[in-house]
């Protein structure tokens, strides 16, 4: 009976009040790396996870088909609410950049490709050279080496993406609700949505600097 109309305006009370009607503080779910998960029993004794301080998830790479848990680095825009941003706040659809380290990993096995490794200058390729024969490659069978060259045929790499691995940081979306559910999962941008925040982020910056 206390809250607002959807409008903002106020309601006139005119009965007393009720457990339904409470209205809980918000969790503003921060980045933090002291992970802080509270257990609040809500109407039905049904149970939400109101995450109060988080610093992972796990974030799927959907032209992959894969998933990876993950270390959430920064929180970069919020079409809502800068302020958000300013104060590192998790909330769905927030954009935030995760740790590359897991998706690095996972596509040089599936696809034996070291990706996002920087292209070296002739003097810095002898000394590697010499550093590399110490720490050689672990010697893979004929099997494994066909099956890797099978999976190279139909690979393609959204050259934004490569680029970023290249950082070591990707942006995702989170996708899940840290105050609701408890976690802060999501999926890293692609294609055209990728392009879209970029774009963004970019004149964010621009009118920063201004």
């Amino acid at each position: 009976m206390h809250k607002r109309r959807a409008t903002g305006g106020k309601k006139k009370a005119w009965r007393k009040k009720r457990k339904y009607e409470l209205g809980r503080q918000p969790a503003n779910t921060k980045l933090s790396s002291n992970k802080t998960v509270r257990r609040i029993r809500v109407r039905g004794g049904n149970v939400k996870w109101r995450a109060l301080r988080l610093d992972t998830g796990n974030y799927s790479w959907g032209s992959e088909a894969v998933t990876r848990k993950t270390r959430i680095l920064d929180v970069v825009y919020n079409a809502s609410n800068n302020e958000l941003v300013r104060t590192q706040t998790l909330v769905k659809s927030a954009i935030v950049q995760v740790d590359a380290a897991p998706f690095k990993q996972w596509y040089l096995q599936h696809y034996g490709i070291d990706i996002g490794r920087k292209k070296k200058s002739a003097a810095a390729k002898k000394e590697g050279e010499e550093g590399e024969t110490a720490t050689e490659e672990v010697k893979k069978s004929n099997h494994v080496l066909r099956k890797l060259e099978k999976r190279q045929q139909n690979r393609t790499l959204d050259p934004h993406i490569e680029e970023q691995f290249g950082s070591g940081r990707l942006l995702a979306c989170i996708s899940s609700r840290p105050g609701q559910c408890g976690r802060a999962d999501g999926y890293i941008l692609e294609g055209k949505e990728l392009e879209f925040y970029m774009k963004k982020i970019q004149r964010k910056k621009g009118k920063g600097a201004a």
